[in-house]
């Protein structure tokens, strides 16, 4: 004890022996706080806000500064709430950080905004003294990071924010936007998350600006510049969509619209957009913008902290008088009301030029809503639910010591000053509802788990504004739920006539047309091409056009897929009818012939002609008329089968029928020569023998075909664009044109043994019809094959029809019917005498 005395006599005793003076220390803020408002009470809550927007010049530190322009700096750079912070730890009335010497008491809480920058300076602060700090706006990621314990986030978080504006966008087709932002790291980050997350669903942009920065007075030329750059970028756009997304200064920059309008001569309707703005920004003016216009700002939509209308908040806001405000001497009441209605106070030091004393009794409710809104902001709703927040907290934590120490402790206030510290868990884990009955908590991240109201602004003609909910996103909901918008209610901008406004780089691209990048542009800019042959598009603004199922096809528009229609060669149709009518008519005809030829069988004519070979002829010719009926009519398994072997089998007995009568006839004259061998060679049995033979081959060739890869029922989904055709599939095409080559064979032979013998005595001219028969034969036959391949559909059936038709109506015109004019015209000619003369 007595050393402690003696070090204490030590320090002072060169004070006492030299007698010098004490020395007072003058302490003073030299930057202070304008606009402060202190109220006393039991739980002291800390606010810092933002009041004034004056400019000061660069401190180069080269010259002193004015000191009348430095405390005046502006009141909206975050960094002055270093200034702020400290001066919440301060004795009352004077600036000296972390030392009180009166009985003012800590804060036990600071709520803080409008952004994370703000926050930021602040929380460099207040996180010294462990101070819960709240903040009514969004957070940037690294503050959650570093300060995630004593950070509370009256704001959700803000990607929930993008993707409402997404959705937002997407639900009004809103494909071509410009954005603008504040040029912080708030907006930086927007940006760089709602590029990619836009772009991903089809949404490009027409212009990206920063607004310009608040820079010091003699950097003003710059930021001019700037801001007329933005400006431009906003006129010159196409597009009818802006996005901004900024904070409570960001109002002051698009106030300015009217006033550059009016300077560079530009119709207002340049402007006249839909402005879809943030949660951040709230409505701000500064005093020469009182009285601008704010027309451009009708149908803009804006998000908003989910809020509800607080009961008595209203009459809590009337009964605001700066008579009745005793400790407002230096608050903001009273320079508020001095520059809301245009007056001033007796006493008062604004430098204002108002002659109209202010009475203080004033109404509040008589400002237009332009100057003061009486209804509760998102943003104040906030601060609102921050109070109650620290309330309920407080109420936990000191319950919980009481119940703790088993008594009541008459200082709360020394109490709240050492356990302040700890209230921080307490407000992570408040869960309430509040007075209008919403729930109040945080998430793990420190953010208030609530939604956000799309807002709709509609400005009436005397600059006054009302705010309408349209909207809104539900915080806890799935993708598709989370966000509902009333589309009835929305009031457009003038210039949209209250049509939905569309905002696209060009129109759409139409049902049957498909998307094509223009060079050089984003890629919600294009040109619309038709859709190629075969192809459609059934929707806008597709990318590619697609092919239609292979039983459908595209109509004329080229944007729906028709189903086809099955089609073959019917009997009730035309075609089919026509073809029935002439096989009918042909074999009548055929079958009076045979009739004929039987009648007058014992006639010099039928009997020099082989009257059985005839016979054969006829039948086969009846046959191959009556097997064209196999190729009408819907195809089945057997008809399939039958069609082509039928009709290769019949006309190559047909055709070996004429080789034979052909053979026969050079036998005949070779007979006639003195001792011939030939002679004994002739008789029916040759020309039966020739037909067998040669239908032998052609019955191998159909029986191999069969065997091997049958014909069968198919369909046809390509040839015709429109049908399907229902079809008798060759099986084998190979076998086929076999087939049909070997009679291809049969009647070159029969042409040219024909064409060598048509000079033989007159009573022998049978050569000569033959001869001609079977030039149009192959001529038929020959044309039959290009035809056949260059045709599609039941066409191909048609054409082998008309093939099989002409080749046998041929045969029975050229080589039967000189002998019925013989039988029926000329029986004069039909004798022995005659035929012995060579006449006929």
């Amino acid at each position: 004890m007595s050393c402690k005395f003696c070090n204490l006599v030590v320090m002072f005793w060169p004070h006492v022996l030299c007698k010098i003076p004490h020395m007072n220390c003058t302490i003073s803020d030299p930057l202070p706080i304008l606009h402060k408002y202190y109220q006393l009470g039991d739980i002291i809550l800390g606010g810092i806000l933002s009041q004034i927007y004056i400019f000061s010049n660069t401190i180069t530190f080269q010259e002193r500064p004015s000191t009348d322009l430095f405390y005046e700096t502006d009141y909206f750079i975050a960094s002055w709430t270093y200034h702020a912070s400290m001066e919440l730890f301060s004795t009352q009335g004077k600036f000296i950080p972390n030392y009180k010497c009166d009985t003012e008491n800590n804060p036990v809480s600071v709520i803080g905004g409008p952004n994370s920058e703000i926050f930021i300076h602040m929380a460099a602060i207040l996180s010294i003294y462990k101070v819960p700090q709240f903040t009514y706006g969004s957070s940037a990621e690294l503050t959650r990071k570093t300060q995630i314990a004593l950070y509370h986030q009256m704001f959700p978080n803000d990607n929930r924010q993008c993707r409402g504006i997404l959705q937002l966008l997407l639900h009004f087709q809103w494909r071509w936007i410009g954005v603008l932002y504040d040029n912080d790291d708030n907006g930086e980050r927007f940006v760089q998350k709602v590029v990619p997350m836009f772009s991903q669903k089809g949404i490009c942009f027409d212009f990206i600006e920063r607004f310009p920065v608040i820079t010091f007075v003699d950097n003003i030329d710059k930021m001019v510049t700037e801001g007329f750059q933005t400006y431009y970028a906003v006129t010159e756009s196409t597009a009818n969509v802006s996005v901004i997304y900024g904070d409570i200064k960001t109002m002051v920059f698009i106030r300015m619209f009217p006033t550059i309008l009016k300077y560079e001569n530009i119709a207002a309707i340049a402007v006249c957009k839909v402005w879809i703005m943030s949660a951040q920004m709230e409505f701000t003016s500064l005093p020469f913008q009182k009285h601008e216009n704010i027309d451009f700002l009708h149908g803009a939509l804006s998000f908003a902290i989910h809020s509800k209308e607080i009961l008595g908040f209203q009459e809590f806001l009337h009964m605001r008088k700066p008579i009745l405000e005793k400790e407002d001497r230096n608050g903001f009441i009273r320079p508020f009301w001095e520059e809301a209605f245009e007056c001033l106070f007796p006493g008062s030091t604004s430098d204002s030029q108002a002659t109209v004393t202010c009475t203080g009794l004033e109404k509040l409710e008589a400002l237009l809503s332009s100057v003061f809104e009486t209804s509760m902001t998102a943003h104040s709703y906030s601060i609102y639910n921050s109070v109650y927040v620290v309330a309920h907290a407080l109420y936990t934590m000191l319950s919980m010591e009481v119940k703790r120490t088993g008594r009541v402790h008459k200082g709360k206030q020394i109490l709240l000053n050492q356990l302040v510290w700890k209230m921080n868990h307490f407000v992570r884990h408040v869960f309430f509802n509040n007075s209008v009955g919403e729930t109040l908590y945080f998430t793990p991240n420190g953010e208030l788990e609530t939604g956000f109201d799309i807002i709709n602004w509609v400005i009436f003609p005397n600059q006054s504004f009302f705010r309408v909910k349209v909207g809104e996103l539900q915080p806890l909901s799935s993708e598709e739920e989370m966000f509902t918008i009333s589309e009835k209610t929305i009031m457009w901008a003038h210039r949209f006539n209250q049509m939905q406004p569309f905002s696209l780089c060009n129109d759409h691209c139409h049902p049957g047309y498909r998307k094509a990048k223009k060079e050089g542009k984003p890629f919600c800019c294009y040109d619309c091409l038709p859709c190629p042959g075969g192809k459609i598009s059934n929707q806008k603004d597709m990318d590619n056009c697609f092919q239609c199922p292979q039983d459908h096809y595209p109509n004329e528009e080229q944007n729906l897929c028709i189903l086809k229609y099955v089609t073959f060669l019917s009997y009730e149709e035309t075609l089919g009818i026509t073809f029935t009518s002439l096989i009918i008519i042909f074999s009548i005809i055929t079958i009076l012939l045979l009739w004929l030829f039987i009648k007058h069988n014992d006639t010099p004519i039928v009997k020099a002609n082989n009257e059985n070979l005839t016979y054969i002829l006829l039948i086969t010719l009846l046959l191959s008329f009556l097997c064209a009926l196999l190729f009408i009519g819907q195809p089945h398994q057997w008809t399939c089968l039958l069609r082509q072997v039928t009709f290769g089998i019949i006309f190559s007995v047909a055709v070996s029928s004429i080789l034979a009568k052909t053979i026969i006839v050079i036998l005949a004259f070779m007979a006639t020569k003195p001792g011939s061998r030939i002679r004994k060679w002739m008789g029916k049995r040759l020309g039966l023998s020739i037909v067998l033979s040669c239908s032998f081959i052609q019955t191998i060739i159909c029986t191999v075909w069969l065997s091997t890869s049958p014909p069968f029922v198919d369909v046809d989904m390509y040839s015709m664009p429109k049908e399907i055709v229902l079809m008798c599939n060759e099986g084998s095409t190979v076998m086929f044109y076999c087939v049909l080559g070997f009679m291809g064979f049969l009647a070159t032979i029969s042409f040219i043994v024909a064409f060598l013998v048509r000079k033989l005595p007159d009573a022998f001219n049978e050569a000569k019809f033959i001869t001609f028969s079977m030039l149009i034969f192959c001529s038929i036959w020959l044309s039959f094959v290009p035809t056949y391949l260059s045709t599609k559909g039941k066409y191909m059936v048609a054409v082998e029809i008309f093939s099989i038709l002409c080749s046998s109506g041929g045969l029975l015109a050229f080589i039967i019917s000189p002998k019925c004019y013989i039988i029926l015209l000329r029986p004069d000619l039909n004798n022995k005498e005659q035929l012995r003369r060579g006449r006929i």
